[in-house]
């Protein structure tokens, strides 16, 4: 017993090390290199393989500054007022968040996560809710807001975020419903964009529903709040 013990504590030591080691090396590479597959995008192909389903991942990397302005502009809005200002995490927002959720038990979860938090979530983790998901989209926000910056991280974002069915990044949205490249989106695309991303596989793109007809304007009020956004 004592034996097996010690044989399990000397594992989880390595284990540990080795992880955290990886993710710190990964963390940096990603500053440099464009990350080639996420989890999400191995889970929803697997999901494709076991329905039978032809697998797909349609993504075409586009560098921040070759986005339309008004794309970084439109997430802000729409997800993330803080997200020049915060180092990672908006806790204003955690706060309410956690009050509503406390009011509304049994009903729809309201989330507070950054756009940092979804980029770490996105690159690195799984898509699962669970306390263990949440302590490494922790560690992994607060590598990435060190490592990479604000520019970086929403360049990544814009760029792996689920958009569609086997679509993932603003571009290869854009291509596919709109027909242009992330280039040339003009306020009422980047908003129209930025309006279906809480549920792409839900909201179609090219057929926009009334609700979403709706957020697209609330966005585009909303980005002209905000004004205008530097990196």
């Amino acid at each position: 017993m004592k034996k097996r013990l010690l044989w399990l504590w000397k594992f989880v030591k390595y284990f540990t090390i080795i992880y955290f080691a990886s993710s710190i090396f990964f963390v940096v590479l990603y500053k440099f290199v464009n990350p080639p597959i996420t989890p999400l995008m191995a889970i929803r192909l697997a999901e494709q393989a076991l329905n039978g389903q032809t697998l797909k991942i349609e993504k075409h990397w586009l560098p921040l500054d070759e986005i339309s302005p008004n794309l970084p502009l439109a997430v802000i809005a729409s997800e993330d007022n803080l997200f020049l200002e915060h180092k990672g995490f908006d806790f204003e927002s955690i706060e309410k968040a956690k009050e509503y959720n406390l009011k509304k038990q049994g009903k729809k979860v309201r989330g507070a996560s950054t756009i940092s938090q979804q980029t770490a979530k996105n690159v690195f983790l799984w898509p699962q809710r669970s306390w263990l998901r949440k302590g490494l989209e922790v560690y992994f926000t607060v590598l990435i807001e060190f490592v990479w910056g604000k520019k970086r991280i929403m360049e990544v974002y814009l760029n792996v975020i689920e958009t569609g069915n086997g679509i993932y990044g603003a571009n290869a949205a854009a291509i596919q419903s709109l027909n242009k490249s992330a280039a040339k989106l003009s306020r009422g695309d980047a908003a129209l964009i930025a309006a279906i991303l809480p549920n792409p596989l839900k909201w179609n793109l090219k057929s926009p529903t009334p609700y979403i007809r709706s957020r697209q304007q609330w966005i585009l009020w909303n980005m002209n709040n905000i004004g205008t956004i530097q990196f």
